[in-house]
């Protein structure tokens, strides 16, 4: 395809139409302008089905957030609160547990690969959880490596 800006792109459709309304055929009009003939086919397709709207060059939206930026902001302030305020066991938020707030808060299930997306959105990051636990004790840990430890190596045997 020809290298085109896209704000070129709503006059090279509307020449398409006027073209193809002339007797113009469709292979014609995509050599005359460096286009491919499927280009050309959706650019009539959409003009028959939506008109003269159809031809105008606008932003391309999605689909609409199934969560309001309110909601969001509600999501955050239950995060804080903690897993286990949920029911979780343990602190560590998953992408599965928040998605289960997300559902129980407003209906609304997302993919779970979408949950870092959304949460980033709220100005979150992903984080790994530390390997060691921050309330572990460092002498009964100690303790258990010189006592209990060797009694399990012991008995292995």
């Amino acid at each position: 395809m020809a290298n085109y800006k896209q704000a070129d792109y709503e006059a090279l459709r509307r020449r398409c139409v006027e073209l193809k309304q002339t007797g113009w055929k469709q292979a014609d009009i995509a050599r005359a302008f460096g286009l491919t003939p499927a280009w050309v086919s959706q650019t009539l397709k959409t003009f028959r089905q939506q008109g003269e709207s159809g031809l105008t060059t606008g932003k391309r939206t999605g689909a609409p957030p199934r969560l309001m930026m309110e909601q969001l902001d509600q999501l955050t302030t239950e995060l804080t609160k903690g897993a286990g305020h949920h029911g979780f066991s343990g602190q560590v938020w998953t992408r599965l547990r928040i998605n289960q707030v997300i559902d129980k808060l407003f209906g609304v299930s997302y993919d779970p690969s979408q949950i870092g997306r959304l949460l980033k959105k709220v100005g979150w990051s992903r984080q790994k959880p530390a390997r060691q636990a921050r309330q572990q004790d460092p002498q009964a840990v100690a303790n258990w490596q010189e006592e209990r430890l060797p009694a399990l190596k012991k008995s292995q045997r």
